[in-house]
């Protein structure tokens, strides 16, 4: 028996997939096919906000030296809020560089309910749904492989 994919809740072999408690013999699967449901507009507004913190120190950089050039004060407090508002600028780096890997992170977790269903015994079955888009890939090519072995 060939093992293509084994995590704590799905395992699918050369004989069957199992989904938790559930077990259905490759054989018995007549067809086998995947789809998405709705986006969640709650992982798109994390994008979003992720996206915002990352330019939120460069605004506040240009709102400082707009400020710094309006308040026509004396050249030491110009120099001064300029300063400052550059080191506020600078911060966007290191900041950007933990806010693009959540961003990154986020595209792999996706944003819709991804589904795996089959016909089992003349039955449409759902086998599996979940949000994680890089776990459903490596499921549903395992199981592809794994049909294309048994055909």
């Amino acid at each position: 028996m060939v093992t293509y994919y084994s995590d704590k809740s799905v395992q699918i072999t050369s004989d069957a997939i199992r989904v938790g408690e559930r077990s259905y013999p490759l054989r018995e699967l007549v067809r086998v096919w995947h789809s998405r449901g709705a986006r969640s507009w709650r992982a798109v507004a994390g994008r979003g906000a992720l996206g915002a913190a990352m330019v939120g120190p460069l605004v506040a950089a240009a709102i400082g030296i707009l400020v710094a050039v309006l308040l026509h004060s004396s050249i030491t407090v110009t120099i001064a809020i300029v300063g400052v508002s550059c080191l506020i600028g600078l911060a966007a780096g290191p900041l950007a560089d933990v806010l693009l890997e959540q961003m990154d992170r986020s595209y792999t977790r996706g944003a819709r309910q991804l589904e795996i269903w089959a016909t089992w015994r003349g039955q449409p079955v759902l086998l599996l749904e979940t949000g994680d888009a890089l776990r459903f890939g490596k499921i549903y090519r395992a199981l592809q492989r794994a049909l294309e072995v048994r055909a």
